[in-house]
């Protein structure tokens, strides 16, 4: 079985899962912060950004190589709860009926085959 995403599971893979944003958003907070506090032109971040770069491979790397033990499969979820007292709406009683459509006053009949007076039985040739 290929190991699906489960945000309702709690096996260390799936709790990996959600680390990518936070790690990102810390690591370029860093790299800002230490651009902006020090002097040191090896910490500006024009030199210091391959260490997001870094963090990112680390992330994935930590969310691949964790323990699928205990996953929950995406496809065996629970049924959502249920408020109690709820009942599905009952199927309409008889047969379903649909009514002919009504023909708009005024309108010329419509003959079904394209062309006014056309009909499959008629031997004729008509053009335009």
């Amino acid at each position: 079985m290929r190991y699906r995403y489960n945000p309702y599971c709690s096996c260390p893979r799936c709790r990996a899962h959600g680390y990518m944003g936070p790690a990102v958003l810390i690591t370029l907070g860093v790299l800002f912060l230490l651009s902006q506090v020090t002097y040191n032109y090896w910490l500006n971040f024009d030199r210091t950004w391959p260490a997001l770069l870094i963090v990112i491979g680390l992330v994935l790397f930590l969310r691949h190589s964790a323990s699928a033990n205990g996953h929950v499969p995406r496809e065996y979820l629970p049924a959502p709860p249920v408020a109690p007292g709820y009942r599905p709406p009952a199927p309409p009683a008889g047969p379903v009926v649909t009514p002919p459509p009504v023909q708009a006053t005024g309108s010329l009949p419509a003959t079904g085959y394209g062309q006014t007076g056309s009909h499959p039985d008629n031997p004729e040739v008509h053009n335009g």
